[in-house]
């Protein structure tokens, strides 16, 4: 016969009443498997058992095997798995280990001949988290954080738009470590791997600066349509009503009085000499976001023929 205890739960600590010490920070990676739901109900074990076995995996591909013996309040989360780290191992859990999670989910989804590929999201994160060992450790505003950036519609939608048979990870990372561990040069990625995003959930109350990181992208990847406006001159007036409205594309008009409008692809040397214009004096680079190569191109001797 089941014993039952009269023994009531502990207190809860009601906050703003005297100060005390933080828990331990820990950073926090979780990974989600896409389209988890919509598989047959039959695949469901086969996944969630695979989930941990790659990211174990991965960890120790990328000699990163004692985050995994070390790793703080683990869980299944059933289509996915979340466990604790120290933060000082943030730039490695970032680099190489996301890269490594791509090439060990890309020989994986090959292997299994289609019957389960996986896809995973993975979102990455650091906070005060209390480790108490038991089922409800790592609970807190960090862990719950780091979930909402796991869900948020800027990291779904690059495995939506990029192509399944060659990006199998896409990342997000919250913005604290974005500036500690990514800004701040610890790292082995450039901070031009990584597009800020705004972080949101559809039916939360959430919303919060983020990064996306796609070990192996392609396709484009997600910007926020006010941010592009924001950073970018008007290279043409436009007629017609916003282009972010639902309507058909507006007409443009381009104009360069006194100089050169270049719709295709130019190959050689273009120069243009303007007299008498009244406006602007500009030396230099007017662009403030360019993405691909600007200057010159240059094989060989560039001088070769002038001696």
């Amino acid at each position: 016969m089941r014993e039952f205890t009269s023994e009531l739960p502990r207190r809860i600590v009601r906050p703003y009443t005297h100060s005390r010490l933080l828990p331990d920070y820990r950073g926090i990676l979780a990974v989600d498997a896409k389209g988890f739901t919509g598989r047959p109900a039959i695949e469901h074990e086969a996944v969630s058992r695979a989930v941990p076995d790659l990211l174990k995996a991965a960890l120790s591909r990328a000699e990163l095997g004692d985050l995994w013996e070390d790793r703080a309040f683990p869980a299944s989360t059933g289509d996915g798995y979340v466990f604790g780290f120290d933060p000082a191992q943030m730039p490695f859990v970032i680099h190489p280990l996301l890269l490594t999670l791509q090439d060990v989910l890309t020989e994986y989804n090959v292997l299994s001949c289609g019957v389960v590929p996986i896809r995973l999201r993975a979102s990455v994160h650091v906070g005060p988290l209390p480790d108490t060992g038991d089922e409800f450790s790592g609970n807190g505003t960090a862990r719950n954080d780091t979930h909402r950036l796991l869900d948020s519609r800027p990291v779904k939608a690059v495995l939506a738009s990029h192509k399944e048979n060659i990006t199998h990870v896409a990342a997000i990372l919250s913005d604290r470590c974005y500036e500690d561990a990514v800004a701040g040069g610890y790292t082995g990625r450039h901070p031009d791997h990584f597009v800020e995003v705004a972080a949101t959930v559809e039916g939360k109350p959430f919303s919060q600066r983020a990064w996306v990181y796609v070990p192996q992208p392609s396709g484009p990847l997600y910007e926020n349509p006010s941010d592009v406006a924001a950073t970018e001159e008007p290279a043409a007036e436009a007629v017609g009503p916003s282009p972010y409205e639902d309507t058909p594309t507006p007409q443009v008009r381009n104009s360069a009085p006194s100089g050169n409008i270049n719709t295709g692809t130019v190959h050689g040397g273009q120069s243009v000499a303007n007299h008498h214009v009244a406006g602007d004096h500009v030396e230099g680079n007017k662009a403030r976001r360019v993405r691909g190569f600007q200057g010159d191109q240059v094989r060989g001797n560039k001088y070769q023929g002038r001696q």
